[in-house]
């Protein structure tokens, strides 16, 4: 079925227990052989780094973005496994995921209990995983877990602690695996891909800050005071704050910083409603409404936009252009 190189990045499908709690310290082949292998796959191993997902930094995430690249640069390889921490795998998968041009598939897979646990489900899920990377194709960055296939754009961790971990809240199910057959249920819509970005030495610091009762420009100013050069706020609703931030926005558009406007509800689009500081004067403001990308995403997606260009409005359009996928929901009323 295929040649399958699996880049290991550790996790929680690498974890053993350290004492006092479980970290990540096995290496690639370690986390291969707890797996059956899929008829007709071989498998090769590119252990790029053993950390727990908390700690990876845009330095490790663009590594591996350039790992995934310089590995399909060989036509004898089929597809790719990355192995991942869970808590920020959404993220590194969506980074993968706008970059990626390869008709082949990239599929992220991790665990949400430690290696050698009798009822661990980092085994199974590894199966999954080779076996969706097998079989599949033209269906950009996936995320397997738990029998299931998720598009990486808008997929996210849902789940703290119970097996079934990742789910797209705003779309139905990409697609699902049993009794070794992998099936498709929908075609995910991504916009064209981004040109993989340079390494830089300082990658741009890009923050998020959650709006809520009572809330106040304070923390986005500092944001901006620290260094930003991209904030992703994260309204309430469908995309709302206070005119006091919408003013804090402004004057950070106005000084070149790229703002994207989210939402901490679970599903659902951004949308322009409300004024008195609702998404309607955000938006005016020039905050880049992120559709229904949540948090984390958008700031990858702010983050892929500033690496693009040196000039903001260049840059303000690559974020556009991350967020206009075919069928995406990007709504005005």
């Amino acid at each position: 079925m295929g040649r399958i190189v699996v880049i290991s990045t550790g996790g929680t499908i690498a974890s053993r227990w350290q004492g006092s709690g479980f970290a990540a310290d096995a290496d690639g082949n370690e986390v291969i052989a707890t797996a059956p292998m899929p008829e007709g796959v071989t498998v090769e191993v590119v252990d790029l780094f053993s950390v727990n997902s908390p700690r990876l930094t845009t330095a490790h995430q663009l590594t591996l973005l350039r790992t995934v690249h310089e590995v399909l640069a060989d036509p004898g390889v089929d597809g790719i496994v990355v192995t991942h921490g869970t808590d920020t795998l959404e993220e590194s998968a969506f980074l993968v995921d706008l970059h990626h041009h390869d008709a082949r598939s990239v599929v992220f897979t991790g665990s949400q209990r430690p290696m050698g646990t009798a009822d661990g489900d980092g085994p199974e899920n590894l199966y999954d995983a080779l076996l969706t990377a097998a079989n599949t194709r033209g269906l950009g960055v996936l995320i397997s877990f738990a029998g299931r296939v998720h598009a990486a754009r808008g997929t996210v961790k849902t789940q703290a602690v119970a097996l079934d971990a990742f789910a797209d809240p705003s779309k139905e199910l990409l697609g699902k695996i049993g009794f070794g057959k992998v099936t498709i249920l929908r075609t995910p819509q991504r916009p064209e891909a981004l040109p993989l970005p340079a390494m830089p030495e300082l990658p741009p610091r890009v923050d998020v800050v959650v709006h809520h009762a009572d809330g106040d420009p304070v923390l986005f100013n500092a944001a901006i005071a620290a260094g930003a050069r991209g904030v992703v706020l994260v309204g309430t609703g469908a995309g709302n704050a206070t005119p006091e931030i919408v003013d804090a926005v402004k004057a950070a558009v106005e000084g070149g910083v790229l703002v994207a406007l989210t939402t901490r509800v679970m599903a659902g689009p951004v949308t322009e409603i409300y004024t008195h500081g609702g998404a309607v004067d955000l938006v005016a403001a020039g905050a880049v409404p992120t559709g229904t990308l949540r948090a984390g995403q958008a700031r990858i997606a702010v983050l892929s936009a500033l690496l693009g260009s040196d000039d903001t409005a260049e840059r303000t359009a690559l974020l556009r252009q991350t967020l206009s996928a075919p069928g995406s929901v990007l709504v005005e009323v």
